[in-house]
């Protein structure tokens, strides 16, 4: 990381976060999905892709975010 630009290093941390929380929700989903499906259980999956979906956006978010500064910063714009 560029010690130089500590907005950029946090920006980076907070993308890397967030996909690690989407890596575990999508985990978490396919572990529901691999058992036997009572009501409750298949309750529990369809929280659990809202859940995946909202990491997903957040990685989303994240990413675009970073990906904004660094334009800004090697391109100025």
């Amino acid at each position: 990381m560029d010690s130089d630009h500590p907005e950029l290093d946090e920006m980076q941390r907070a993308y890397k976060a967030a996909v690690e929380l989407w890596i575990a929700a999508i985990r978490r989903e396919e572990e529901l999905a691999s058992t036997n499906h009572s009501v409750a259980q298949v309750d529990q999956w369809e929280q659990a892709h809202d859940d995946e979906e909202a990491a997903r956006n957040k990685v989303k978010a994240a990413k675009q975010d970073y990906e904004d500064a660094l334009r800004k910063k090697f391109f100025d714009f």
